[in-house]
Formats: C-alpha cells, structure tokens, sequence
C-alpha cells in the first residue's frame, strides 16, 4: 500500500523546482547540442564532396536504410515503453520526485542517442561510398527525432503534478442490501 508523504512529494517545494530545473536543463542542453553537431555533419559532408570519391555500395545502402529504420522506431518504441504512465507512476511510488525526474531526464537523453547515432551511420556511409546524401538523408531523420524528443518544461512540470497528487479519498462502500422503501 502506498503512503502519502506530503513533503516528500509536493511538486510546489522549492527544492522539487530546483531539481526540475536542473534536470530540465541538462537534458534540453544535450537535445539542443546533438542537433547542432547532426547538422554540422551535414555541413562537414558537403564541405567533403570535392574530396569524395563515390563508390557505390549497394549491400552498405541497404544496411543503412534498415539501421536508421530500426533505431528510429527503436527510439519510437523505447520513449513510449520509458514514459508510460503506469511505470512513472510506480517509480514515483519508489523513488518519488526526484526518480521521475531522473527517469524523464534520462530517456531524454536515450532518445537523443539514439538520433545521434543514425546521423554518425549516415556519416560514416557518407565517407565509405562517396555519396553526401547519406548524411544529410540520417540528419534529417535524426533532426526530426531531436525535435521530437526535445523535453518540453511545461510538460514535465504536468507530469510531477500528475503523478504527485494524493489519492482521491474513497466513500464508505454502503450496505450491499437495499433500503426498504415501505
């Protein structure tokens, strides 16, 4: 049975703020620098297309086709299974405020991995074929997962209250008899 522990779970404490805002901060400033270092790939791969020499690579093509496919939806899949509602309720049962922060934190930061990664195999295609268009293809698909996955203050500030509030006091079950009504 889960107890309520009004101090430790208030989600107005300063110290909850403050650790919101942290955490908040960390993760948005890593979204925010793989998106820069994704497009400035894009920028290196085409400042490379002089020196490049295509050969193309038709089992590398494929290859990279299925891993950006299977990250992208890995990713997909990996933020709904982290962020589901019933699992960040049990870890604020566990851990309080400061698990779900660090679990919100956390898969953030996965999510954004997961888009650096597909932008390096596009990059690292780019050097093995020749063809530029690998790595702005993979940085595309990677800049929409950033975006995507960028953590949204307001949302996070929704989820601690969500998951922070008491619960609702129940009525007394009545009898399971019906009043007589003569």
């Amino acid at each position: 049975m889960l107890l309520w522990r009004p101090n430790r779970l208030d989600p107005t404490s300063p110290d909850v703020q403050a650790e919101l805002a942290r955490r908040h901060k960390a993760a948005a400033t890593t979204v925010i620098g793989l998106l820069v270092a994704s497009i400035l790939l894009s920028v290196v791969a085409f400042l490379a297309r002089p020196y490049l020499i295509e050969k193309p690579n038709p089992p590398l093509d494929v290859a990279m086709r299925i891993a950006v496919l299977a990250i992208g939806l890995g990713a997909v899949a990996w933020r709904r299974t982290k962020l589901s509602p019933m699992r960040l309720q049990d870890i604020v049962g566990l851990a309080g405020v400061s698990g779900l922060l660090q679990a919100l934190e956390k898969t953030t930061i996965q999510i954004a991995c997961f888009a650096a990664a597909i932008s390096l195999i596009g990059f690292i295609s780019t050097f093995v074929t020749g063809n530029d268009g690998y790595t702005y293809w993979s940085s595309a698909v990677s800049v929409i997962l950033l975006i995507w996955c960028y953590p949204l203050k307001s949302n996070w500030n929704a989820a601690v209250r969500n998951f922070t509030q008491p619960p609702a006091e129940t009525e007394p079950a009545e009898s399971e008899t019906p009043a007589n009504p003569v």
